[in-house]
């Protein structure tokens, strides 16, 4: 993360951001093809209705989908996984099952919550270099710090 975030031109993130909010049009368009109210006669009685197929499930369903794939392919083999793998091995399972359900949620909400204040004020070079300089002090803090304590 620290030689991707030094060796980052200026425009990458530029670049990255606008690519996704195209990719997020887009998607917003086809939604609104498939939602969008359609005519329909009833061929009993003759009369044209107009029905519309959107509903707060399909919405909710949708974006709930969208959200867990994005983070799950996002996360699948990344090194906070492999971290997670580890410590898993090394202490209490549902320790670690429990505390890692609550970080992932606590950490994705406050990139939900925050992203976008922080996306435009701070550059995605720096928070790549940031992110590079917190996961080598978590991994020295794993290397020192004993996980056997007397208590």
């Amino acid at each position: 993360m620290l030689r991707d975030g030094y060796y980052m031109s200026p425009t990458e993130a530029q670049e990255e951001l606008e690519e996704v909010q195209t990719d997020l049009r887009k998607r917003d368009d086809e939604y609104e093809k498939e939602t969008s109210s359609t005519l329909v006669q009833d061929p009993e009685t003759g009369v044209i209705r107009k029905t519309t197929k959107t509903s707060a499930l399909m919405l909710l369903s949708r974006i709930f989908l969208q959200a867990f794939t994005l983070t799950f392919l996002a996360e699948w083999g990344d090194r906070s996984q492999l971290t997670t793998i580890i410590l898993a091995a090394r202490e209490d399972v549902y320790g670690v099952i429990l505390g890692g359900i609550l970080g992932h949620s606590f950490c994705t909400g406050l990139a939900v919550l925050g992203g976008r204040i922080i996306a435009q004020r701070i550059s995605v070079r720096t928070v790549t270099i940031i992110g590079g300089l917190v996961f080598l002090l978590f991994a020295l803090t794993a290397l020192f710090v004993n996980p056997v304590e007397d208590v």
